[in-house]
């Protein structure tokens, strides 16, 4: 039974339906593939032994490699958005698991790069190939025209859900400025 219920919250919708039975399959239809991509991502992650956050790590360092950029500690505190001493945790346990390793800055001796290994990649890997190659087949077996039609509307999606994060995000740092000229009038 709880399975269940954690089956239909997925597919609950917080919004009003849509107004076609179209657009309410393909709003159902979406809202269960990603779903199915967490309950697959997370369940690879936890086959890997790996923690929400050493997975992540290990996804931002492959995609520094790929992007040929110098990645330390410090970025990984930005990308991950916890603290230096967890940092130095996730850091410290990658290693001692042969996905990670550290290397002393060329100019810097105080920084150290993180360079991840061939095996954390093959377990990343292992994370999104089967999901990736699904998603692929599927859009290759359906028409051109279907197919324009899927990446435009997923597009306009990600777009909306982009300019609602960056409206937050603007709106925060304005009220995070508010807050500070605030504190400083009254100071005075």
């Amino acid at each position: 039974m709880p399975q269940n219920v954690v089956r239909r919250e997925a597919r609950h919708l917080y919004a009003a339906n849509p107004r076609s039975d179209a657009a309410r399959a393909a709003v159902e239809a979406l809202l269960s593939l990603q779903n199915a991509e967490e309950r697959e991502i997370e369940r690879v992650r936890k086959a890997s032994g790996l923690s929400n956050n050493e997975f992540h790590a290990l996804r931002y360092l492959l995609q520094a490699q790929r992007e040929h950029r110098d990645t330390g500690p410090k970025d990984l505190v930005v990308m991950l958005g916890i603290s230096n001493a967890s940092v130095t945790n996730i850091v410290d346990h990658l290693e001692q698991l042969g996905d990670l390793e550290r290397e002393v800055h060329p100019t810097d001796r105080r920084a150290q790069l993180l360079h991840p290994t061939p095996a954390a990649a093959a377990k990343i890997e292992r994370a999104y190939k089967l999901f990736h190659e699904t998603v692929v087949h599927s859009m290759d077996s359906i028409g051109a025209a279907d197919a324009e039609i899927v990446a435009r509307t997923l597009d306009a999606i990600t777009e909306r859900l982009e300019n609602i994060e960056r409206s937050e995000n603007s709106h925060e740092n304005t009220n995070t400025h508010d807050d500070t000229n605030t504190e400083r009038g009254s100071e005075s």
